[in-house]
């Protein structure tokens, strides 16, 4: 079996150790990218965090997105997004052009179709599976998953509750690749 493409998404406040080690540890198992989702961040700490963890993508030669601050990615030279949908939508056609790669978090076949008409490289789309980060809020299903891959042409990667275990579930319902936050950033190296 192939290996599957995995996005590894960060919260640093699930990791028990040094964050930025965590994060060396991880691109060392070769996720396709890291988003540096960290949105509890005002954009100055924000920034002041993704020079250290851009730093860190390059010396282990793993894409780094930046996330929710398209003024900081720019600022530091990243070409590369991920937005929720609110800010998809209020992302000026300057901005659209500047990046090379615009992910967006979509909840819905709607929103998954929307996100691609806004200029979308790619997409999340969740919650497949139930998870931690979505206590009590039902899981949306692999069934859900085929309908988002199959409303769109751009690349579609499964969101929430993802392992070892149902990863597969959602390659065969059409997804380009799988999100993690809580495995990569609770793993520990052995």
């Amino acid at each position: 079996m192939c290996k599957i493409p995995q996005i590894c998404i960060t919260n640093r406040h699930l990791v028990t150790g040094d964050f930025l080690e965590q994060l060396r540890y991880v691109a060392g198992l070769h996720p396709e990218k890291i988003i540096l989702r960290e949105k509890d961040l005002p954009q100055e700490q924000y920034e002041i965090l993704a020079e250290k963890v851009l730093k860190v993508c390059r010396q282990e030669k793993v894409s780094c997105v930046l996330h929710y601050y398209p003024e900081s990615a720019k600022k530091l030279g990243v070409r590369a997004i991920h937005l929720p949908m609110p800010l998809l939508r209020s992302l000026d056609d300057r901005d659209k052009e500047y990046f090379d790669e615009i992910g967006a978090s979509t909840h819905s076949v709607e929103e998954a179709v929307e996100a691609q008409k806004l200029g979308a490289t790619y997409i999340t789309a969740g919650h497949v599976f139930a998870t931690d980060c979505k206590k009590g809020v039902p899981p949306r299903g692999t069934y859900f998953l085929r309908q988002v891959c199959e409303s769109v042409k751009i690349p579609v990667y499964a969101l929430g509750g993802i392992c070892d275990e149902n990863q597969q579930m959602c390659m065969d319902a059409g997804a380009a690749g799988v999100c993690r936050m809580s495995d990569f950033m609770r793993r520990i190296a052995k």
